[in-house]
Formats: structure tokens, sequence, C-alpha cells
């Protein structure tokens, strides 16, 4: 890894007023902002292998799952373009002048979502490439029209520079200004340094966030303390639960505990949607879930995980859990400085009553098993679930009726539910839902992943009585882009 450095602060206000300057040009360029997008996926596709190598040396992680990263991001960009092109993401609506309404007249009325401005974007560490220089974020605001400020992530400098070029010259060939999009390197003394400028900076209009609680409620106060405050988005910490009904651990309790443990064991546990505790009935299908799981754990080799200070953190929780009154090891994979094995550890219900920081997300390669005595103390189990971005339930027919309050108290803590399947893999689709209540966000009204998350970087504009030439294309009459709209209340993609 090449020695520290950050930008200095004038090279973050350099970018930040740079970024203003071209959000004009870039909100008002539907067709150029595809471009971008489809430039930009051009770009981290022709990388090939050299990208993967580079991010497997920075990160630890596999190259195969480096690759599967890479073609989402790849998949992603061209989705938002798409989008972008067919336009009924702004939710144009029109309510017609009614003249002769009594006792008064109706105006005219046109709405439509506008981007706010610029936007920070912060990395995460775990995905280089899918909620990287490149990710979710970045993606998300440029085709809303909002220039994009990177943070670069300290864990994977080099990566974020190959990329940060893809994209850089996706915005040079759409023929836009080269502000509406930049990475500045950050790390050493300077790290958060950056990040405090960036987020305090008059010309940044919201903030994306991928990472620690600790660190999204930070930048969400600082946001806060702004003469004008401005919007942070924040995904933040989960423990994911899975509930293991007694018909199905009864019937599936080896292959269930393949399954889980692919999910927890998977990129060392480093993942925002790994399952951190499982809930099962007590009974024989438990006993040969916990005896299949424990053995797929003693036989599994240690992993790298990203960095050595997020393994002291690992470690430093694992030891706060294994010191909670109740709570055994029930397996470890095989050891190996500095990589780090995978650990299931067990609980009573009763033992999470009495201790709270077990409800706490353990980022790393292990599992909470806790017995319930029967379905009924699996629900009141889910009813303390704090926050989180996902949720599993695994139940055959005879289940039904305690699947079925599940998934009621469920949806009030999850962003996204997941039946007989594993929380880990987050689809790129209209219907994805990846965020979920505090604390595995800020805003729970947000996702993070697909068309939706261009929402996060908008707001509402309504004009009354406008002349058609002061009116957006989306808004005038004929309709010149052929998109869907809400012409007095009816959907139409039809020339009103």
């Amino acid at each position: 890894m090449p020695d520290a450095i950050a930008a200095t602060p004038a090279q973050v206000d350099a970018a930040c007023r740079a970024a203003a300057a071209a959000f004009p040009a870039l909100r008002d360029a539907r067709d150029s902002r595809a471009a971008v997008l489809d430039g930009a996926a051009d770009g981290l596709a022709a990388l090939g292998d050299r990208l993967l190598d580079i991010a497997a040396r920075e990160t630890g992680l596999a190259i195969p799952r480096l690759a599967a990263e890479r073609d989402r991001t790849v998949r992603t960009l061209r989705v938002f373009a798409g989008i972008v092109r067919e336009g009924s993401w702004v939710e144009a609506a029109i309510d017609s002048a009614q003249p002769a309404r009594l006792p008064a007249r109706r105006p005219d009325l046109r709405r439509m979502l506008r981007p706010l401005g610029p936007v920070a974007v912060f990395g995460a560490s775990n995905f280089p490439l899918a909620y990287g220089t490149a990710g979710g974020d970045t993606a998300s605001a440029l085709a809303a029209g909002c220039p994009v400020v990177v943070k670069g992530h300290p864990l994977h400098p080099e990566t974020g520079a190959a990329v940060a070029a893809a994209v850089r010259r996706a915005i040079r060939d759409a023929g836009l200004p080269e502000g509406a999009f930049a990475e500045l390197p950050a790390a050493g003394e300077r790290e958060r340094d950056v990040g405090r400028e960036l987020v305090l900076h008059p010309a940044i209009s919201a903030v994306g966030f991928t990472g620690s609680f600790a660190g999204g409620t930070a930048l969400a106060a600082l946001a806060a303390s702004r003469p004008v405050p401005v919007p942070v988005f924040a995904e933040m910490g989960s423990v994911n639960p899975v509930f293991l009904l007694p018909g199905a651990l009864e019937r599936d309790a080896e292959s269930l505990a393949e399954r889980l443990f692919a999910s927890v064991h998977a990129a060392a546990g480093q993942q925002c949607t790994k399952p951190g505790l499982i809930f099962l009935a007590r009974g024989g299908g438990a006993e040969r879930f916990t005896r299949t799981i424990a053995a797929l754990a003693e036989a599994s080799r240690p992993q790298a995980m990203l960095a050595p200070r997020l393994r002291e953190a690992f470690l430093d929780r694992i030891a706060k859990v294994r010191a909670a009154p109740g709570v055994s090891v029930l397996a470890r994979g095989a050891a190996g400085e500095p990589l780090q094995e995978t650990l299931i550890l067990g609980a009573e219900a009763a033992d999470l009553h009495r201790t709270p920081t077990l409800w706490d997300e353990c980022f790393g390669p292990s599992a909470l098993l806790v017995r319930c005595d029967d379905a009924r103390a699996m629900l009141d189990m889910a009813a303390r679930i704090p926050g989180s971005l996902a949720a599993a339930i695994f139940a055959i027919e005879p289940d039904a009726a305690a699947a079925s309050a599940l998934t009621s108290i469920l949806a009030g803590c999850v962003g996204r539910l997941v039946h007989d399947g594993v929380t880990t893999g987050v689809e790129v689709a209209s219907a994805t839902v990846h965020g979920g209540p505090f604390p595995a966000t800020n805003q729970p009204h947000s996702s993070a992943v697909g068309p939706t998350a261009m929402v996060r970087w908008c707001r509402p504009v309504c004009q009354q009585d406008a002349p058609d030439g002061l009116l957006p294309p989306e808004l005038r009459r004929p309709n010149p882009l052929g998109i869907a709209r809400r012409v007095d209340g009816v959907v139409t993609t039809a020339p009103a």
C-alpha cells in the first residue's frame, strides 16, 4: 500500500466548489448523465482482472467475490442509466387549472423531483466496488443530477483511484464539466479531517455514508450542526436476525446449518447483511442444527479481515459477548495469526433479556445461536429486535401461524424480510429495500440499493401557473419526452 496521503483543505474546497459549478450542467443534461453512467460501466468492465488484482491485494477479499461485486457495480450503473433515460423516476404530476371552480379558481400545479446539489459520498470498507467510488451512492446521485465528491477509503486507495479514473473519463467523454465528479484521497492523520471538511462545506447538499454506527451518527450530527443543515443517509450496524421455526428445523436441520454457516463465514463475516443472531426452538432439530454448524465451523479455515483495526474491533466485541452471563463458545475454526477464525456462540433467550449488549452487531465471522423454549418465545425475541437491514424466517406448513405472527412483528423493524433464504445477497431491483429503522440506518424511509436510491438526492418542487417556457420538459404539455406522469390523477404517457 502506498504511503498514506490525504487531500489538503485547499483541495477539498476546490473539489466542492467545482462540483457546485458543474451542478447546472449535470442537472439539465439528462442524456449526458445516462451516457456518463454507461461510460463508467464500460470503463469498470474494461479494467478487467487488473482491478480485481488490486482490490484483492488491498482488501484480502477473494477474486471470485470481487468479480461478482464488480459485475454488480457495472450492472447497477447500467440500470441507473436506463432509469435516467426512461424518466418517470422524477414522479412528475400535473393538476390542471380549473378556472370555473367555485368558490375559488384552482391554479395549475405541476410537481416533480429536483436534484439537491453536490453530494459527498463515504464508501464502505467491506465492499470496495459496490459501495465504493462508483458504487450505489455515487451512481444514484449522478443519475439524479447531483455532482459527487467521494472521500476515498483509506483501506483500498488504489482500487478507488482506478475506478475514479474510469468515471472521470466517462464525464469527459459525455462533455460534462470535470467538477461533476471527484475523489479525494483520505488517509493518515487527515483522514477524518477530509470527511469533516466535506460535510461542513457549504457547497455540499447531502451526504451518503456506509460504515459503522459511530461514524454514521457522528456525520449526521455534524451535518445537523451546519448553519444550513443537510441530510445524511447513513447505513450503519445491523444484527440481521434469522428465525428457524420448529417444523423447518426438524425437517431440514442439516441443510439449514450449511446454508447459514456459508452466509456467516463468507468474506470473513464482513457483510452488512450477515446473520448475527440465529433463533431456534429447542428440540431434536435444534440439536442436529447445532452439531452441524459447529462441525462446519471447526473444519473452516481462518480468513484475512479487511484491516488489523477491524480485526481488533471484532476481537474486542467478541470478548464482550463471551463475558456476558450464559454465553458459551460452541465451536471455532482453525486459528492462524493474523487471520481470523470463525466462531459460533450459544446462549439462551433469557440471557438476551438480561444483557442488552448481545443485541448489538458483531462485524466479523461469528454468529450467536439463541435457544428458545418454543415458537412463542421466538415471537417474544422478535419483538425486541433492534432496527435491522434484513431478517429471515425459515418455515414450513405446520409453522404457518408462527410464521405469520413473526412476519407481522419483523415488518416493523427491518427493511427486507427474507422467507426461506439467507439475508446476505442484495439484488439490485426496483422492489429492493436496503435500509431499515435506526440503528441500521438513520433514514428508515430510504433505500441505498435500487432505483429508489435516487430519491434520496432530490426534493419535490411545485410550479404554480407557470408559463410553458419556464417548465422543465417533464412537466410540459404536450408530453415531449413521452415519460410516464400523473395528469389530473391519471398515469399516462400520452401527450397531454
